[in-house]
């Protein structure tokens, strides 16, 4: 179910993203954004898992989190923290113009 959950919400990021790139720039803008959201996502879940493995067993805490889900889960907090900083400073940049 956290699997789930997490999948669910890169595919909403994965709209937005595109959505407000391709407002932005156009259509090979979005695309761009979409194609630099997926390296990121398997990239990240291929080092997280990597990660875990080091300290953690196949079957992790339970049915619910097992060493996938909390892979995912710490892939999807270092992905927020790297796109929140990534967006705060495209606002200080169109602020300084």
């Amino acid at each position: 179910m956290i699997t789930l959950f997490i999948f669910y919400v890169h595919v909403v990021a994965a709209v937005v993203i595109f959505t407000k790139r391709w407002q932005d720039g156009g259509l090979k803008e979005g695309l761009l954004a979409l194609g630099f959201l997926a390296l990121i996502f398997s990239v990240g879940w291929s080092i997280s898992t990597f990660i875990l493995k080091l300290f953690i067993d196949e079957k992790g805490f339970g049915i619910w989190l097992d060493r996938d889900a909390l892979s995912l889960t710490l892939l999807l907090i270092l992905e927020s923290v790297f796109f929140y900083f990534q967006l705060k400073q495209k606002k200080r940049k169109l602020k300084t113009v």
